[in-house]
């Protein structure tokens, strides 16, 4: 049985090294917002448990025990931001923190039930996919808004920020998963973009362009 504070490293350390292969004890302690002789710490509990390979000064990857943990957490999160969005009319802005409550539920039947109860979803509010039981999800291709030429469209799929003030932005400006958005110009100066949206146009920053992800297909 592992801590809370070990499945949120497990957690952590999977989100940094997605992408990159390996995490650094500096990113690691930003990213729990803890100082770095406290992640040392941890990263020799979790190489003693076989959870993560962990060489010092090299930064660390998960073992496969350690990535079947951490996409478990993973699993449970997203499930439980759909099951608040979608059951009980919370707001996506609304639901991180509760879920980062509940991932921590031991019980795996009562998610696959939670999980049943739903239709298996396969994107939580945000666009991000959800594990299945095995740990499979859906690897969909994504580009940024800020990768897009003028006059391609797309549909809104992710968002890569979900922090609360980023998502009521986007509510504001009615850029919500599922949209269909067209680049009609890029500005040279700032790189602000001004797109299409419906029969209005919205003029974004480079920043939100960053952090929103299109798909040519709206994704089930």
């Amino acid at each position: 049985m592992n801590t809370l504070a070990e499945e949120n490293y497990l957690k952590a350390i999977y989100h940094l090294t997605v992408n990159d292969g390996n995490a650094s004890t500096n990113s690691i302690a930003s990213s729990l917002n803890t100082k770095a002789s406290s992640v040392t710490d941890m990263f020799k509990k979790l190489a003693e448990k076989a959870l993560i390979n962990y060489i010092p000064y090299q930064g660390v990857s998960l073992t496969p025990s350690g990535e079947k943990i951490a996409l478990g957490i993973i699993r449970k999160h997203r499930l439980w931001e759909y099951f608040l969005v979608e059951k009980l009319n919370f707001k996506w802005d609304e639901v991180h923190d509760l879920a980062e409550e509940m991932e921590h539920i031991s019980s795996q039947e009562l998610i696959d039930r939670l999980d049943r109860f739903m239709g298996y979803p396969k994107h939580d509010p945000h666009g991000d996919p959800i594990p299945d039981c095995n740990g499979n999800f859906s690897n969909d291709e994504l580009k940024l808004v800020s990768a897009v030429t003028i006059n391609q469209t797309g549909i809104i799929s992710a968002v890569r920020d979900h922090s609360p003030s980023f998502l009521q932005y986007l509510d504001k400006q009615e850029l919500t998963i599922g949209c269909r958005i067209t680049v009609v110009d890029i500005i040279d100066y700032d790189h602000s973009i001004t797109l299409q949206l419906n029969n209005k146009k919205i003029q974004i920053s480079r920043e939100v362009a960053n952090n929103l992800l299109i798909t040519n297909e709206q994704h089930s």
